[in-house]
């Protein structure tokens, strides 16, 4: 399944240089998945039904062309990964001017957690089975708890 979501720019998307602010650009992924999540069935009162909410472990963002006022922006969202339980998931996004120019790509690693223990938690079937049918980006791969790691040296006490 291709996911994308159109946006306008608004006056407040904008930092001092009068271009698309980095937190707009978080803003405008993070509408995106939750909005795929949501046409999956995936609503907020799903969630709290089940006690899970999604947490984000890091957001790489690569700019490679300015979005100004005038332009609008189309997000799409990819499965870079997830892992056997769904615990784990990836996603890769791309912004697209309205020329169809790739103005940016990020890619978002994060896990399920339980709202009631505060631990990391499975995804139950039903739901893994609809994060499944997103498209898959380039790369995609089964994910393990040591690729939620790989960017980053921990000192020893977090190690667990």
């Amino acid at each position: 399944m291709k996911f994308t979501k159109k946006f306008e720019i608004r006056w407040s998307d904008l930092d001092a240089n009068r271009h698309l602010a980095n937190s707009a650009y978080q803003n405008f992924m993070s509408h995106t998945r939750m909005a795929f999540l949501i046409e999956s069935g995936m609503s907020s009162k799903e969630l709290v039904k089940l006690g899970l909410g999604p947490v984000v472990f890091y957001e790489h963002i690569y700019y490679f062309k300015e979005i100004m006022p005038e332009d609008s922006v189309t997000v799409s969202v990819e499965l870079k990964g997830i892992s056997e339980d769904g615990m784990f998931f990836e996603f890769v996004h791309n912004l697209y001017n309205q020329q169809g120019k790739n103005c940016a790509r990020a890619e978002m690693l994060g896990a399920w957690i339980d709202l009631k223990t505060r631990q990391l938690s499975p995804l139950p079937e039903d739901l893994l089975k609809k994060i499944k049918i997103l498209d898959k980006a380039e790369g995609f791969k089964l994910l393990t708890k040591e690729d939620t790691r790989k960017h980053q040296v921990f000192p020893k006490d977090l190690e667990r």
